[in-house]
């Protein structure tokens, strides 16, 4: 992942008619959310930080979050922020000989050669 910021409080909302997961470190972010328009706000409180992904997955199995909207939320952001498996090393490129530089034409001495 790219954040490794730790969070207490997870949940889901509805915005516009959307649910999406929600996390923040205190259950006040309730108050925010409900006066930015939000509605059926469900926050818990989990007991330690952890990171969104591993919150969000504790979320899933909770009975408050049972509903089919939550479920659905809680699905979509599990399967977009899946840990991805470790890329492998990207293949050198095959190694192209390379090609002596053309050697400067000596100059023959000749014995017999005037200066």
């Amino acid at each position: 992942m790219a954040t490794t910021k730790l969070f207490n409080v997870f949940g889901t909302s509805k915005l516009n008619g959307e649910y999406k997961v929600r996390f923040a470190n205190d259950v006040m972010r309730i108050k925010v959310l409900a006066k930015h328009g939000h509605e059926d706000i469900t926050l818990v409180d989990l007991e330690t930080p952890t990171t969104k992904y591993e919150g969000i997955k504790a979320i899933a199995l909770m009975p408050e979050f049972a509903n089919a909207s939550a479920q659905a939320a809680i699905t979509e952001y599990l399967t977009e922020k899946a840990p991805k498996a470790a890329k492998a090393a990207p293949k050198a490129a095959p190694a192209v000989a390379k090609k002596a530089p053309k050697a400067a034409k000596a100059a023959v001495v000749s014995e017999d050669a005037p200066f």
